[in-house]
């Protein structure tokens, strides 16, 4: 409502938007149409990727608050295929302590069977259900009685996801998880642990998603990061898996394709150099597809044997953060001595580089001299080096050169001197 044309304000000077990841890019938009010359402070436990990413970039400031409220414990959480066993034992060990526990189904069509299934298996214990459906003063009554401790289940719907402090609910059982993003699942989680007492957390999923796909990243990611003051590693790993999304459009995620993640850094760099008044490098403004490279380190596992890995690992930079980091600073390289520094930091930070980051230094390193020859695009295709200047094909005698060496890590090197000579 306050974002609506009719609303006007006197002599506003700060805006404090909290839970900012529930609001869309047009919301956000009008924001700063409305409070151009006005201090905003956003706050959220898991913030969008591309509101994570602007903060990296240095277009917003960002503080982290990483102390939780005295007193509480991190909540255990399992991920598991949907086993009604499961649910029976949680349940009962939270009823035996005197404990509540909250069920989200989040169908209502199927939510009243789900009930009755709680109640088959566990007959002592006293189930309710509540959802967005009901009226306002039918809701508010089980929620009252739930408080109250008047029953010991409550199934119930996503309502549950901010707002509710029940601190003798500890136990929750989310059906579906794989149906919920990482920060609505982080948020869920969050609805229990809140007092001393030891909390539990049952992320149940369909048997075939328990190995594959992006919900089972998301998944993990939830049963990894289960400290207290874990939202912005979340937030981090959800970054990593959705990608940053498009400053020139309203999708907030989504990997930077269209443009590519490099130009997108680049272009990202150099406006907010602009605006801060400071001098900004030129732009490296070059294609290049590799094809024995493999850039990504879930991919490399499941490629052919012939592919050269040329990622940051993670287990040499063990954070989503730092990677993500390594990547933009590959990304904003300009100069061969932009390479050599960042080399050598990385060998100061995180010790003796592997093969699959010094591979991509070498990547990034042809790339840059090409673009710095003239060259628009690169391409090596069957070890053939395809190079694109002022318009026109570089070739030999009618042909494209040809890689000299045995094997994927010769044929690299050996694009890197052909770039030498150019």
């Amino acid at each position: 409502r306050i974002i609506s044309k009719d609303v006007q304000f006197k002599n506003l000077g700060l805006v404090i938007v909290d839970e900012e990841q529930r609001f869309g890019v047009t919301h956000k938009e009008r924001f700063k149409e409305m409070w151009r010359f006005v201090d905003v402070l956003t706050l959220s436990a898991t913030p969008i990727p591309r509101t994570l990413y602007l903060s990296m970039m240095g277009v917003r400031e960002m503080s982290v608050i990483d102390t939780p409220p005295p007193n509480r414990r991190p909540v255990a959480t399992t991920v598991c295929p949907y086993d009604e066993r499961i649910i029976r034992s949680a349940v009962k060990k939270e009823v035996s302590r005197q404990g509540q526990v909250f069920l989200l189904h989040n169908r209502v069509k199927t939510i009243r069977g789900m009930k009755r299934r709680i109640e088959n298996l566990v007959p002592e214990a006293r189930v309710e259900v509540g959802h967005g459906q009901m009226g306002d003063e039918e809701l508010e009554d089980v929620m009252n009685r739930f408080i109250r401790h008047e029953f010991d289940v409550l199934v119930c719907t996503t309502i549950i996801e901010s707002g509710v402090d029940i601190p003798n609910a500890n136990t929750i059982i989310i059906d579906r998880a794989d149906r919920f993003g990482l920060a609505d699942l982080y948020q869920i989680r969050g609805r229990v642990g809140r007092a001393d007492r030891r909390a539990y957390a049952y992320l149940m999923l369909p048997p075939d998603m328990l190995t594959v796909g992006d919900a089972r990243k998301r998944i993990n990611a939830i049963k990894q990061y289960t400290s207290l003051g874990a939202g912005f590693k979340i937030a981090m790993r959800d970054l990593e898996i959705r990608g940053a999304g498009n400053l020139l459009g309203t999708k907030q995620s989504g990997h930077m394709a269209a443009i590519g993640f490099d130009l997108y850094c680049q272009l990202l760099k150099q406006s907010v150099s602009k605006l801060k008044g400071e001098p900004s490098a030129g732009r490296i403004d070059i294609s290049m597809n590799i094809d024995f490279l493999c850039t990504n380190e879930g991919q490399y596992h499941l490629a052919s044997k012939h592919s050269l890995p040329a990622f940051v690992p993670s287990d040499y930079m063990a954070e989503a953060r730092l990677r993500i980091t390594a990547y933009r600073e590959l990304a904003e390289a300009s100069r061969i001595e932009d390479l050599d520094i960042l080399r050598k930091n990385w060998a100061d930070r995180f010790g003796r580089i592997p093969p699959p980051v010094e591979f991509l230094l070498i990547a990034t390193e042809i790339k840059v001299r090409a673009a710095l020859k003239g060259c628009s695009s690169l391409e090596v295709k069957d070890e053939k080096l395809k190079l694109m200047k002022n318009g026109k094909y570089i070739q030999i005698n009618g042909k494209f050169p040809r890689l000299i060496g045995d094997n994927e890590e010769e044929w690299l090197e050996s694009a890197l001197d052909w770039i030498l000579d150019l």
